[in-house]
């Protein structure tokens, strides 16, 4: 008896830890054909009753299910009448897979010792085996940008598939981006007396801005030497003057945003990705004639001006869209909240935007900003097949229901540690 209740505990012990991390798919073997869902490709087209197919980790096949679609014995086909086949989303701007327990300093491995680090590589520091994973993927995000955050130059970020055995099997595209916070004007300072930050000027502004000018121009000079000591830091720097990496640009401020665009432009930076708030609106046709893409912050969540509307974080996809800014949207705060991200853009419906405009926020839009539409972001013959199925409106937190899920045209693991408890304690309660 006491051999059967040891045998017992271990196999339930191994199917939760089975569901905490799940277990990374193997390659595709067989071609998948999924048969008479509504296909959003990313790019705007819905196609009703359609046909998707992909072989070897690459779709082959989108279009209509007409009944004249030729010779498709060679697929296995998944029914999916009824059913939702979206892109993979892309989380653009997040720690996922550097960042575990928030308050446990060792868990933590986004932030270098130094306030410039252009050289450090979130890529190596990938940890695939995080529980924070599974969860942010059964909402359909299947990509994030790692990236490492803290000092003036945090580091350099890259791109992830949601699955994998370790960095090298995850990395969708490596290095392709380096994160600046820029120097703020005015520094706030929290009033415990009153409960109000106060702000005061920097003093220290225009030397924090020398700095970045000093390391800019080293950084050109290094490329025109013949002879030269190897420097990690000017080295990193390079891709920003030919176009091979894009500068993360955080910054809030309206004046900021400017001034700091167009520092850069005079530097020769061939690239500029604005992370900001609601000052963007305030600058937008700025943004829009310097061809500046804006990853903006959740919208769920207020305003910072005591005049502004209370609902402008849900209305500023729609406005800065409507003038001519490409945008993306993020998470921020509380890693756990990375796996809302669908449910911000369907919010963003909500409030001006057209559903299929708002699920390029999160598809084609951060691929394009990132540098992976090529790959990823649509569902468009040649591309990756990184897709999943959803029994309902994926922007939708009432409907959005997993059936499916392929990174590379691998079918992943969807259950994970909260549909494990789920379970456990629906079948408790419901006795």
């Amino acid at each position: 008896m006491k051999k059967l209740l040891l045998i017992l505990l271990a196999q339930s012990f191994a199917v939760l830890v089975h569901a905490q991390v799940p277990q990374p798919a193997k390659a595709q073997e067989q071609a998948l054909l999924l048969k008479g869902g509504t296909i959003h490709v990313g790019n705007g087209q819905v196609i009703e009753n359609g046909l998707i197919g992909f072989e070897k980790g690459r779709i082959t096949l989108v279009e209509e299910n007409n009944g004249e679609n030729g010779d498709l014995s060679k697929f296995k086909v998944i029914e999916i009448s009824g059913q939702h086949v979206y892109p993979g989303f892309i989380l653009a701007n997040s720690s996922l897979g550097l960042e575990e327990v928030s308050a446990i300093r060792a868990m933590n491995d986004f932030n270098e010792t130094g306030d410039i680090n252009p050289n450090v590589r979130s890529l190596v520091a990938y940890n695939t085996d995080s529980k924070l994973i599974a969860p942010t993927r059964y909402n359909g995000v299947l990509i994030a940008e790692t990236t490492p955050k803290g000092g003036r130059i945090p580091g350099t970020s890259s791109v992830m598939n949601l699955e994998g055995w370790n960095w090298e099997d995850a990395v969708l595209k490596e290095d392709i981006a380096i994160h600046l916070n820029w120097p703020n004007k005015r520094k706030g300072n929290f009033d415990y007396s009153t409960n109000v930050v106060q702000k005061e000027e920097n003093k220290d502004y225009q030397k924090e801005v020398d700095q970045l000018d000093l390391l800019l121009r080293e950084a050109a000079n290094y490329t025109q030497l013949d002879q030269k000591e190897n420097n990690l830091k000017l080295e990193a720097l390079q891709g920003l003057f030919n176009g091979e990496k894009a500068l993360m640009l955080h910054t809030e401020d309206a004046k900021e945003i400017i001034e700091s665009v167009r520092f850069f432009q005079g530097h020769g930076v061939k690239k500029i990705v604005l992370i900001t708030g609601n000052d963007a609106l305030d600058v937008s046709g700025f943004l829009s004639e310097n061809s500046i893409p804006v990853i903006l912050p959740p919208v769920h969540g207020l305003s910072d001006g005591a005049d502004e509307d209370i609902y402008q974080r849900f209305k500023l996809p729609y406005l800065l869209t409507e003038a001519g800014v490409m945008v993306a949207i993020s998470h921020a705060g509380m890693l756990g909240r990375a796996r809302n991200l669908p449910f911000y853009a369907g919010s963003a419906v909500a409030h001006g935007l057209k559903k299929e405009t708002a699920l390029q926020l999160i598809t084609l839009n951060p691929a394009k900003i990132l540098g992976i539409d090529q790959e990823v972001g649509s569902l468009e013959t040649g591309k990756r097949a990184t897709l999943f199925v959803s029994k309902g409106d994926a922007l939708d937190m009432m409907s959005n229901d997993l059936l499916y899920a392929f990174v590379n045209g691998k079918t992943i693991v969807l259950e994970n540690e909260q549909q494990v408890l789920y379970e456990r304690y629906t079948n408790k309660y419901q006795k």
